[in-house]
C-alpha cells in the first residue's frame, strides 16, 4: 500500500512566532529623527534656554539627560505625524500612534530582555488593544485607516473569528489535495494539447478534401458546394493552431 513518503510529500512544521514579535505585530518600523544633541521634550521653545550659556544648554539635550525624555520625545514625534492639530491628544489618530510608540519601544526592549514576562503580558495587551482601535476605524473610516498604516508604516491582518490549530494531518491533507490537483491539471493540459494536435490534424486534412473537391466539381461541370473562402477560412484556422501550439510549447 502507497504512502505519503512514495509520492515525496513532506511537511515541516512552521516556526512559532511569538506574539510581540514584529512581524505578527504589524510594526515595520518607524525612522523618527533623534539625535543626542536634540533638546528635551517642552523646552525646545523655552526663550530662557535660548539665553543661557553652552554648558546649560548641553545639559537639556538628550545627551545629558534620562533614557525616558528621549522615549517621550520619540513618542511626541510619532504622534506629530497624525495629530489633527497642535493641541489634539484624545483623537483615535493620536491614541493608536502614542501605543504604536510603546509598542515599538517594549519590542526593541524585549530583544535584550526575552525572559522579562510583565513586560512581555502588558506589550502583548498594548498589541491586542491597538488591534481593537485599528479595526474600529477600519469599519467606521476606510480611507484614513489607510492613511494611518502608510504614516505609521503599519500592515493590517484580519484576524480569523475561530484561529485555526496548526496540525500535521489536517496539513498534510492540504498537501495531499495539492498534489492531486496538480497531477489532474497536468493531464487535463496534456490532453488539451493533445486535442489541439487533432484539431490540426482534421483542419489541414480539411483543405486538402476542399480543395479536391473544389476541383472535381469545377472539372465535371458540378454546382459548386465549396468556395475559395472555405478553403482560406480552413487554412486559417490549421495557422491558428500552429500558433497556439507554440506558445503553449514556449510557455511550459
Amino acid at each position: 500500500m502507497a504512502t505519503i513518503d512514495d509520492y515525496k510529500i513532506k511537511w515541516v512544521r512552521p516556526v512559532k512566532i511569538s506574539s510581540v514579535d514584529p512581524r505578527k505585530s504589524g510594526d515595520l518600523g518607524l525612522n523618527v529623527p533623534i539625535k543626542p544633541t536634540d533638546i528635551k521634550l517642552y523646552y525646545e521653545n523655552s526663550k530662557e534656554l535660548e539665553n543661557a550659556n553652552d554648558l546649560v544648554k548641553k545639559l537639556f539635550t538628550l545627551e545629558f539627560q534620562r533614557g525616558k525624555e528621549t522615549r517621550n520625545l520619540s513618542r511626541e514625534k510619532i504622534i506629530g505625524l497624525v495629530k489633527r492639530h497642535i493641541c489634539d491628544r484624545g483623537s483615535p489618530e493620536v491614541k493608536i500612534a502614542a501605543m504604536t510608540a510603546e509598542i515599538q519601544h517594549l519590542q526593541n526592549h524585549m530583544k535584550n530582555h526575552p525572559r522579562n514576562k510583565k513586560i512581555k503580558v502588558f506589550l502583548k495587551e498594548l498589541i491586542d488593544k491597538r488591534q481593537k482601535h485599528l479595526k474600529l476605524m477600519r469599519k467606521w473610516d476606510y480611507k484614513r485607516f489607510e492613511w494611518l498604516l502608510e504614516r505609521l508604516n503599519l500592515t493590517y491582518t484580519v484576524q480569523p473569528e475561530i484561529p485555526g490549530k496548526v496540525s500535521r494531518k489536517d496539513a498534510l491533507r492540504k498537501l495531499t489535495r495539492n498534489y492531486c490537483d496538480a497531477i489532474i491539471q497536468e493531464k487535463l493540459d496534456a490532453f488539451k494539447k493533445e486535442l489541439k494536435e487533432q484539431q490540426k490534424i482534421f483542419y489541414a486534412e480539411k483543405v486538402k478534401k476542399l480543395e479536391y473537391i473544389l476541383k472535381v466539381e469545377k472539372e465535371y461541370g458540378f454546382e459548386l458546394s465549396v468556395t475559395q473562402e472555405d478553403i482560406e477560412a480552413a487554412l486559417k484556422k490549421v495557422e491558428e493552431l500552429s500558433k497556439e501550439n507554440q506558445i503553449v510549447t514556449y510557455c511550459m
